[in-house]
C-alpha cells in the first residue's frame, strides 16, 4: 500500500475543504473507521488502499454542490463527486483501477441497496458511524441503522460499543 500517496490525498482534501473544518473532520473520522474496519475484516491490501482513498474523498463534491445547487445533499454528491475525484486522483498519480472504483463508491455512497463489495459496505458503515454521532441521532435510530445497514462484525461491534446499542 502506498501510504505516502494516501497522505498526499489527505492533505489535498484538507486544502479543498479549506474554510470548513467540519468537512475535514468528517472525512478524517470516516477514514479512521473505514481503515480500522477494513484491517479488522482482513481486506486485501489493494482493496484497503481503495477503501481508504474512497473514505477521504467520499464527500469531495460538497463544496461544489453547495455552490451549484445550494445544497450538499447526497444525491448531488453522488452525481458530481466522481468527476471531481477523478481529476484529483489522476493528478496525484493514483492507479486507474483504484480511481475507477473510488469513483463508483462516491457515486453510490448514499445508496444502501445492491452493495457490491466489502469496500462499499465498509465505507457505508464508517460514514454511518460518524453521521449518527454528528447528527445526534437517537438510540432507536442507531439500533435501526445497526439492524438494517451494518453487515461486518467489526462495524457492528464498534456501533454497539460506541452508542451502547
Amino acid at each position: 500500500m502506498n501510504r505516502k500517496l494516501l497522505d498526499r490525498l489527505h492533505m489535498e482534501m484538507i486544502r479543498l475543504d479549506r474554510g470548513d473544518p467540519g468537512l475535514a473532520q468528517h472525512f478524517a473520522k470516516v477514514h479512521a473507521y473505514a481503515a480500522l474496519i477494513g484491517r479488522e475484516e482482513g481486506l486485501p491490501e489493494d482493496t484497503l488502499f481503495t477503501l481508504e482513498a474512497a473514505a477521504y474523498t467520499h464527500d469531495i463534491a460538497i463544496p461544489y454542490c453547495r455552490e451549484k445547487y445550494g445544497s450538499g445533499d447526497g444525491k448531488y454528491q453522488e452525481l458530481e463527486g466522481p468527476a471531481i475525484a477523478e481529476r484529483l486522483l489522476t493528478e496525484l498519480g493514483f492507479p486507474e483501477k483504484t480511481t475507477e472504483r473510488v469513483k463508483y463508491l462516491i457515486a453510490h455512497h448514499h445508496t444502501y441497496t445492491n452493495i457490491d463489495g466489502m469496500d462499499y459496505q465498509i465505507l457505508v458503515e464508517a460514514d454511518f458511524l460518524v453521521n449518527l454521532f454528528e447528527n445526534g441521532e437517537s438510540l432507536d435510530a442507531v439500533r435501526t441503522t445497526l439492524e438494517k445497514i451494518f453487515r461486518t462484525e467489526t462495524g457492528k461491534k464498534i456501533c454497539r460499543e460506541m452508542f451502547g446499542a
